[in-house]
C-alpha cells in the first residue's frame, strides 16, 4: 500500500552551476516522486543530470552548485528549508547514497569494521562493541562471506563487487527510508553487475525502503523498477511504468535508449548495436526549444523554438510535442 505523502517529491527544481564563463544550468525543472517501498529508475546518457539530482537531494552540491529554484520534499519536509545541522541528520538515517566508485568513498587507511561502526554510531546510541556487532550484521545482510573476518580487512584488500557491498552496508546503517544507488555498478565486471543489481533488490524489498536506482542502462532496470525516468539535458523527458515504457515509448529520446539495449537472439547479439547520432547538449541557460531536437528524426520547426513542457498523459508524462502522433517502436 503506498503512502499519502511520498517519500520523496521534487517539484520544478533547477540547479546552476557557477563556472568561468558564467552561470550554467545542469538541472532544469526537474520532477520526480517516490512513494515508500517504491523503486524508482533514473536513466540517461552521462551529464543529463541525474548525479547532480542525487547530490541536490543529499545536500552534497558543493559550493559551485546551487538550488535556485523548486522543492524537494522529504516525507512532506522541503529539506531545502532546512537549518544545515536538520539537514545533515538526515543524511545516513532518513536518506542515505551509494556512490559509483567505492574506493573514493572508503577510507584506505581505516578498517572495514571501523568505517561501518562509525556509520552505526553516528546514527544510533551504542557502544563500540554493539556498533561492531551491528556492522558484522550488515556485512552478513549484502551476502559477504565470513563477515566477523572482513571486519578487519582494508578496502585494497577487498575485491571491487566486495568494496560496494560494503558501502551498501554502511548506506544501510541508519535504517534509512530512501536509498539512493548512483551507478552503482559501473565500474564492475558484468556478473558482478549483476549480483549487485539483485541484492539492491532484494534488500528494497526485505526493508521496504523507497530506492532510486540511477543509471545510463535501461536494460538493467527492466526487472527491478516500477517506474522510469528518462533524463535527457537535465530535463525529465519521460516518466512511465517500466512495462509501459518498454512496451510504448513516447518520446524519441526513449525510443533511441531502448534501441540501443543488446538483445540477444539464440545466444548471440542481433546485428549492429545501434546508437543515438549526435551528442549530449553541453548545460546552457539561455537554450530554447526542445533539447532533444539536435539528435532527433521527428524534429519540426515548432520543435527547435518552442519550450516543451512536461504534460500528463494518463499515468505518464512526456516532453515532446508529437508524442500522440507518433509510433516509436
Amino acid at each position: 500500500m503506498q503512502s499519502v505523502e511520498p517519500v520523496l517529491d521534487i517539484q520544478n527544481l533547477d540547479i546552476d552551476f557557477t563556472t568561468p564563463d558564467g552561470m550554467v544550468r545542469a538541472v532544469d525543472g526537474m520532477e520526480l516522486t517516490i512513494q515508500a517501498g517504491e523503486t524508482v529508475a533514473l536513466v540517461g546518457e552521462s551529464g543529463s543530470g541525474k548525479s547532480v539530482t542525487c547530490l541536490s537531494i543529499m545536500g552534497l552540491l558543493g559550493d559551485a552548485g546551487k538550488v535556485t529554484k523548486g522543492k524537494i520534499r522529504f516525507k512532506g519536509t522541503d529539506v531545502l528549508e532546512l537549518e544545515p545541522a536538520r539537514r545533515r541528520s538526515l543524511r545516513g538515517s532518513g536518506m542515505s547514497m551509494v556512490f559509483q566508485e567505492p574506493m573514493t568513498s572508503l577510507n584506505p587507511v581505516f578498517r572495514i569494521g571501523s568505517q561501518i561502526s562509525e556509520s552505526i554510531q553516528v546514527h544510533s546510541d551504542v557502544s563500540g562493541k554493539q556498533a561492531q556487532k551491528e556492522a558484522e550484521r550488515l556485512l552478513d545482510l549484502v551476502r559477504i562471506p565470513e563477515a566477523s573476518r572482513r571486519l578487519r580487512n582494508y578496502p585494497h584488500e577487498l575485491s571491487g563487487g566486495m568494496r560496494q557491498r560494503v558501502m551498501i552496508a554502511m548506506a544501510l546503517a541508519g535504517s534509512p527510508d530512501l536509498l539512493i544507488a548512483d551507478e552503482p555498478t559501473t565500474a564492475l565486471d558484468v556478473t558482478v553487475q549483476a549480483q549487485i543489481i539483485e541484492l539492491l533488490a532484494s534488500l528494497q524489498k526485505d526493508l521496504g525502503m523507497a530506492l532510486l536506482f540511477v543509471t545510463h542502462d535501461l536494460g538493467v532496470v527492466a526487472g527491478m523498477a516500477d517506474r522510469v525516468s528518462v533524463m535527457y539535458g537535465g530535463q525529465i523527458v519521460e516518466t512511465s511504468k517500466v512495462d509501459d515504457l518498454f512496451k510504448n515509448p513516447l518520446m524519441p529520446y526513449t525510443a533511441g535508449l531502448l534501441r540501443s539495449v543488446p538483445v540477444l537472439v539464440g545466444g548471440e547479439e542481433s546485428g549492429r548495436l545501434k546508437t543515438i547520432p549526435g551528442k549530449s547538449p553541453i548545460p546552457d541557460s539561455s537554450r530554447s526549444g526542445c533539447t532533444f531536437a539536435p539528435r532527433c528524426d521527428y524534429v519540426l520547426a515548432s520543435c527547435r523554438n518552442t519550450d516543451v513542457p512536461l504534460e500528463t498523459v494518463g499515468e505518464r508524462a512526456v516532453r515532446c510535442l508529437r508524442s500522440s502522433e507518433l509510433t516509436l517502436l
